[in-house]
């Protein structure tokens, strides 16, 4: 396995919201003024537009399927650069239920009102996946190599 070592301090920003509809749409708004700040805006096309709907997708999914009265979730975006991938932009969103791991639907399971969120995940993103997290709960994050990336 080799390891990349950043060519610069990765740039980082967690914030911690309400398991609720209300706390996935204020994550949303953070995550565009965060990104705004870092130089990683709609002029860069894609990969902008893909980081927003990864983050609606996996908050909505905290607030979904991993929520806990009285608990919230955790949102953090990492943004690094490397010799090898240059820019790359990680999105982490974790919460109390590390029982209940993400699984991608099969392809013809996703005709009903649900289980769209992960396969959208899986085309928008260049690596996703998940970590546990103590105690008994997880993260799901996703990565974006950004080519254009400040």
């Amino acid at each position: 396995m080799t390891t990349e070592i950043p060519l610069d301090n990765p740039r980082r920003h967690t914030v911690v919201l309400a398991a609720t509809p209300k706390g996935a749409c204020l994550g949303r708004r953070i995550v565009r003024r965060q990104l705004a700040h870092w130089g990683v805006n709609s002029a860069l096309g894609e990969p902008f537009h893909s980081a927003l709907l990864i983050v609606a997708e996996l908050a909505a999914n905290a607030i979904t399927h991993g929520r806990v009265p009285g608990r919230g979730f955790e949102l953090c975006l990492c943004l690094t650069t490397t010799v090898r991938r240059g820019a790359t932009l990680r999105i982490e969103v974790s919460d109390c239920r590390g029982d209940r791991l993400p699984v991608l639907p099969p392809a013809r399971a996703t005709d009903g009102q649900s289980g769209r969120g992960l396969v959208l995940i899986d085309a928008l993103a260049d690596r996703w996946g998940t970590d546990p997290r103590d105690p008994g709960a997880k993260t799901v994050w996703a990565e974006l190599d950004l080519a254009d990336a400040r």
